[in-house]
């Protein structure tokens, strides 16, 4: 099931034989955990939506200075994106049972995920070292905001990370370990198309008219 279906599964209308699986009072927890989680992305998603019509509809205006664009966040991406493949990968291993390679991919995860935060900490910096560097300037201001925001989120991916790489060593449940690791690479996806949407449309130059008929302002 790819991320589109995922989010837009309705499990509250299954028949046959999947009614009789909710019944299960374990399997009735795991579909709970996972429409929980699609609810909450939606969530996620309008409010990243209404950030980027909010920085569109600020950037319409004559005094708008865009800030300046960072290398720094090319590489950043790129980490973000190995930790996504090595969440894939996880998941892929834990549904096969290889348990080895499902850790390193979790681990891999982890580490990437951190990388990425640290870059972007990193990024904070550099732009608050530039000579012509203004936090009252708008989007100077936006970009603390956007990635600070994103940024946040993905903290609170790395909690229920860690609860789930505390379970994989010694005795374990593999289909529990196996809902986490699924729920854990849902986010990270989600996360890292957030990100891929944001940067490539606000900090990859200036796109003020793809914005503006983006979110409908022209």
């Amino acid at each position: 099931m790819n991320l589109f279906e995922q989010l837009t599964a309705k499990p509250w209308l299954a028949t046959g034989a999947a009614l009789d699986d909710l019944r299960h009072p374990d399997e009735a927890h795991r579909v709970a955990k996972r429409t929980a989680l699609r609810v909450f992305l939606a969530v996620v998603g309008v409010v990243f939506m209404l950030l980027l019509i909010a920085y569109s509809s600020r950037m319409a205006y004559e005094d708008w200075r865009p800030a300046p664009q960072l290398g720094l966040l090319w590489a950043n991406t790129f980490v973000l994106i190995l930790s996504s493949v090595a969440l894939q990968w996880a998941q892929h291993s834990v549904r096969r049972g290889r348990m080895d390679a499902m850790r390193v991919g979790l681990l891999a995860a982890g580490a990437f995920t951190v990388v990425f935060l640290f870059g972007q900490l990193l990024a904070w910096r550099q732009l608050g070292t530039m000579a012509y560097f203004d936090v009252t300037n708008p989007a100077v201001a936006f970009f603390y905001l956007i990635t600070g925001i994103h940024g946040l989120h993905l903290l609170g991916g790395l909690v229920a990370w860690g609860r789930t790489v505390a379970r994989v060593w010694g005795d374990f449940e593999v289909a529990r370990v196996r809902q986490s690791v699924e729920l854990c690479t849902l986010y990270w996806h989600f996360l890292l198309g957030v990100w891929l949407v944001l940067f490539g449309l606000l900090f990859t130059g200036n796109n003020l008219d793809l914005l503006l008929k983006l979110c409908g302002i022209r």
